[in-house]
């Protein structure tokens, strides 16, 4: 089990340049780095990789940025626009070292609306459609794709375990798997844990964030029944932090962060992967 740190709580857009956050990261005890990347124009990969390899970092997974316009469910044009987007990610991933991309691959982040189960049903047919030629694709490269359930507030398409496992499941592509968040989780599913033994083998990442969106382990959420499931299912990839303040403000507004949490980013970071690593060794 690896631990990781997403950039989004320090950085937006992530660039070439913000390699200069690699070695904090690695003073502060991270093994991996999750690259939220926004357009995969914004880096040089090569670059980033070899900053990663200086710092004795991995870049485990890139977090997509799914924002308007990129939509599997919307638009031609939306459609158009996240297949494009989200192939450009999956082409680099190689020279990154061949990183999982992970989150709502699905939609765009904040569109949740009550639509007729018809609608649904067609919404629904047309995501199985879409993953399915971006999972072969990534497949084909040797890259995982893993699709995270966002809560209500954030998506109506697919918000618990079981839907994630459906959608992978009627795509039946082996690149697809299930990316679990702790914050949604809390909100959406009846038991954390028992949604993490239902992944089972089919769970490729995990978001580790306090019920709040702040420090993990400074708040309610049930840590140590979490890391006896993600051991019971022999989960060995990584657990990453994904926190967010005010301080990003593009990043705040998209998930209604409108107070501090925390004292600061750092102490996210540093106390948290601190408590992370503490609960995983129990």
């Amino acid at each position: 089990m690896r631990f990781g740190i997403n950039t989004f709580l320090f950085t937006s857009p992530f660039t070439t340049e913000s390699i200069s956050l690699f070695p904090q990261f690695k003073k502060w005890g991270f093994d991996t780095v999750e690259i939220a990347l926004e357009d995969a124009s914004h880096i040089d990969p090569v670059t980033v990789k070899k900053a990663l390899d200086d710092n004795g970092l991995i870049c485990g997974s890139i977090c997509a940025a799914m924002g308007g316009g990129r939509d599997f469910r919307g638009t031609a044009e939306e459609q158009k626009g996240a297949m494009d987007y989200l192939k450009a990610i999956v082409d680099l991933s190689p020279v990154l070292g061949h990183p999982a991309l992970i989150g709502p691959l699905y939609s765009a982040v904040g569109r949740a609306e009550l639509v007729p189960e018809e609608e649904y049903k067609k919404q629904w047919d047309t995501v199985v459609g879409h993953l399915r030629t971006l999972a072969a694709h990534a497949g084909s490269l040797g890259v995982k794709l893993a699709i995270e359930p966002l809560n209500r507030f954030e998506t109506d398409f697919i918000n618990t375990c079981d839907q994630a496992l459906k959608m992978v499941n009627d795509v039946n592509e082996s690149a697809l798997y299930v990316h679990l968040d702790s914050f949604h989780m809390n909100i959406e599913e009846k038991d954390s844990a028992k949604a993490i033994i239902k992944a089972g083998d089919k769970l490729a990442h995990f978001h580790a964030c306090g019920c709040d969106r702040g420090t993990p382990g400074n708040d309610h959420i049930n840590w140590t029944a979490i890391f006896a499931a993600l051991k019971q299912v022999g989960y060995n990839a990584d657990v990453v932090i994904e926190s967010f303040t005010p301080a990003i403000e593009i990043i705040a507004r998209a998930a209604c962060i409108w107070r501090e949490t925390e004292p600061s980013r750092e102490s996210i970071a540093i106390e948290g992967v601190k408590f992370l690593k503490q609960a995983a060794a129990k």
